[in-house]
């Protein structure tokens, strides 16, 4: 890498064009999975000077399990030497295990609402940073550059012209966008002045923290430690599940804001004790063991995407949260950005010539963008009813059951074959619904 024009890769014979995707978080990783699979030179831009995911724990539903296989194998290979499950067998097709938070009208500190049960025991959890490494594993490393944080796409005749803050530039047929919830491609592709170029605060925030298993299973017993587990109460919830094969538990504590307002630039902060204790005050005895117990915690402000109008202009298209950040209430962003990378890569991988991009990124937008964007909606009112917010639900627990027992049929059952074929009817048919 020089710091001139970085041309783009040569073609194969198969695929006279070639993808820039800016960012090497799991959607970029698993995008160039995919794209390498279908034969399709690609290039990943990393700002960062490696490949890294912030945060701790992610859990991945079916849908997304089936996404990585669909993708490559490789991926769901590399993420089931990486997986953690939950530690009973009979919970092997537990979701969590939602429980009262606090002691309420309806219900003691700790007692069981509902289990969320997926039949196809596939969910499971995995350390981002492990579940990286081993996408990083499969992108050779001639196909990725660092420290390239992207400041201006700009198309040209050939296809798209990048350039990066530290003053080169790069050329390719078309540039997918991977950078993530603050995604500077994404404000390039709407517009800087668009209000739906740019996240918006939540209303929550969350303490995250890590718990090595012993110190869990000592303080809540086998059974509440080494199993998936959600505490629902007023303003907030609590949830923890495995990761680390089992030797560590992480722990995300989510509350709402009053005032509703974030004003810090930063949207991680140092956590204060202080605030933390005061914030669960009112809550049961279990939860205030996990969160005393909680190494390192930070605060985390929840951020989401308004919905954009398109994922894609001209040869530039957006991915994962690039395109459609999400609150983690359903624990489905990720997931989301597999089945992006899936149908994309897909697309791309049935055409053979760079004129028929723009019809394949249409075609994409199209099938996509109606099912991310939902997500985006449904994750918002899960915090709600977590929190015994919902109008609907409110705070009894058969109606939360209720809710919840159906709430991620939608997003697990998906049939993602299905989905790019009908991705590819739409591209015969123009790229147009």
């Amino acid at each position: 890498m020089t710091d001139a024009t970085t041309r783009e890769p040569k073609p194969t014979a198969q695929r006279p064009f070639t993808i820039a995707v800016c960012g090497g978080g799991i959607g970029g990783l698993a995008l160039a999975v995919g794209l390498l699979h279908q034969g399709i030179p690609v290039h990943v831009y990393e700002a960062a000077h490696a490949f890294a995911e912030i945060g701790a724990g992610i859990g991945f539903g079916p849908n997304s399990v089936r996404a990585m296989s669909l993708i490559d194998p490789a991926i769901q290979k590399g993420f089931e030497k990486r997986a953690t499950h939950n530690a009973y067998p009979e919970k092997r097709g537990t979701f969590f295990d939602f429980r009262h938070g606090m002691d309420g009208p309806h219900g003691e500190a700790g007692a069981l609402i509902t289990p969320v049960k997926d039949k196809t025991g596939a969910l499971a959890t995995v350390h981002r940073a492990h579940f990286l490494d081993e996408l990083v594993k499969l992108v050779p490393d001639e196909c990725a550059s660092f420290g390239k944080r992207v400041e201006e796409v700009e198309e040209v005749e050939y296809g798209v012209k990048l350039t990066f803050h530290d003053g080169s530039t790069a050329e390719a047929s078309a540039v997918v966008g991977c950078d993530g919830i603050k995604s500077r491609v994404r404000a390039i592709l709407l517009g800087d002045e668009n209000k739906t170029a740019h996240a918006q605060f939540t209303g929550k925030y969350a303490y995250r923290g890590l718990i090595p298993m012993d110190k869990a299973v000592q303080a809540l017993g086998d059974e509440l430690a080494r199993n998936s587990q959600m505490y629902c109460g007023y303003h907030g919830h609590v949830l923890t599940f495995p990761i680390e094969k089992g030797e560590i538990m992480n722990v995300v504590a989510f509350k709402a804001k009053s005032d509703g307002k974030w004003e810090d630039e930063r949207w991680v902060l140092p956590m204060k004790w202080e605030d933390l204790n005061e914030d669960y005050k009112d809550w049961g005895d279990k939860v205030k063991c996990i969160l005393a117990l909680m190494e390192k915690p930070d605060l985390w402000a929840m951020f989401d995407h308004l919905p954009a109008a398109t994922f894609t202009k001209g040869r530039i298209c957006l991915l994962g949260d690039s395109a459609h950040a999400s609150t983690p209430h359903q624990g489905a962003g990720a997931g989301m950005a597999l089945e992006d990378a899936y149908v994309l890569s897909s697309l791309l991988g049935s055409i053979h010539k760079s004129s028929d991009i723009e019809r394949a990124f249409k075609a994409y937008d199209a099938v996509r963008r109606p099912r991310a964007q939902k997500l985006v909606v449904t994750s918002r009112e899960a915090g709600t009813v977590y929190e015994f917010e919902a109008d609907a639900t409110g705070d009894d627990p058969l109606a939360i059951k209720a809710d919840l027992d159906t709430r991620w049929d939608w997003i697990w059952g998906e049939d993602l074959p299905k989905e790019l074929e009908e991705a590819r009817k739409i591209f015969s048919d123009g790229g147009e619904l």
